[in-house]
C-alpha cells in the first residue's frame, strides 16, 4: 500500500498552509490556515473494509521548561514524546483520497466538533485538547486535524508521520469520544496493511530544513 500527497513530498517540508502556526517576524509565530493536507492511497489489500488514519509528531519535548521561552532553547538532546495531530477512523473502503481542507479549514478555538465527519467517518480528539486544557480562551475537545506548531525555539526539525491503516472491519468498536491510544488498541488484530508519509516542519529560523 502507498500513501502520497500533492501538498508535500515524503521527507520534505510541510507548507505553512497546512500548519496550526506559521513564522511571524513581529511576534515569532501567528496562526496558520490549518488546512488538512491532500492525501491519496493505492494498493489496499484484498479484504479491506475500512481505513483509519493517524498523524503524530514523535519529536515533542518531554519537558516543557524551555519551550517558547525568550533567551532559551529546547536542546536537541532532550527526550522526546509523541503528540497526536489527527485521529480518523471508519473511512470507507471505496475511498482513495482526502482532499486538502476537506476535514479542516482553519484554527478553531476550543476545537472543531466531532466525532462525526464527512464520508461517514469519525474523528477522535487530538493532543491539542490536553495542550490547551489550562487556557480559558482555547480549552476544549479538539476533534480531527490540527496541524504543526512546534516550539519556535526548538533545536530540531519535527517530523509529522501520517499513517494509513487498511482494516478488515467496517467500523472500529469505539463509542463517543476517543483518543489515538484507544484507536490503536481497537485496531489490534484487524490491520491488514499500513503505509506512511512523513513531512517536516520547524518554526525556528535558526534551524535549516
Amino acid at each position: 500500500m502507498q500513501l502520497t500527497s500533492s501538498s508535500f513530498n515524503d521527507g520534505q517540508r510541510i507548507p505553512g498552509d497546512y500548519s496550526f502556526c506559521i513564522p511571524d517576524p513581529a511576534h515569532r509565530v501567528c496562526l496558520g490556515k490549518n488546512l488538512n493536507p491532500q492525501l491519496s492511497w493505492s494498493g489496499a489489500p484484498a479484504g479491506t473494509r475500512s481505513f483509519a488514519l493517524i498523524c503524530h509528531d514523535p519529536d515533542v519535548p518531554g519537558k516543557g521548561d524551555d519551550v517558547n521561552q525568550d533567551g532559551r532553547s529546547v536542546p536537541a538532546s532532550l527526550p522526546r514524546v509523541d503528540f497526536f495531530h489527527w485521529v480518523l477512523i471508519d473511512l470507507p473502503a471505496t475511498l482513495s483520497e482526502i482532499k486538502a481542507g476537506e476535514f479542516s479549514k482553519e484554527v478553531t478555538p476550543r476545537g472543531k466538533p466531532g466525532p462525526l465527519a464527512v464520508h461517514g467517518a469519525r474523528q477522535g480528539i487530538n493532543d491539542y485538547t490536553g495542550w490547551f486544557a489550562a487556557d480559558n480562551d482555547m480549552r476544549g475537545d479538539y476533534y480531527g486535524f490540527d496541524g504543526p506548531c512546534p516550539p519556535w525555539n526548538d533545536e530540531i526539525v519535527h517530523h509529522y508521520v501520517f499513517t494509513l491503516f487498511a482494516l478488515d472491519v467496517d467500523k472500529l468498536a469505539l463509542e463517543g469520544k476517543f483518543t489515538s491510544r484507544e484507536v490503536r488498541a481497537a485496531m489490534r488484530g484487524h490491520t491488514l496493511d499500513e503505509a506512511k508519509l512523513t513531512g517536516l516542519y520547524t518554526l525556528n529560523p535558526a534551524v535549516a530544513l
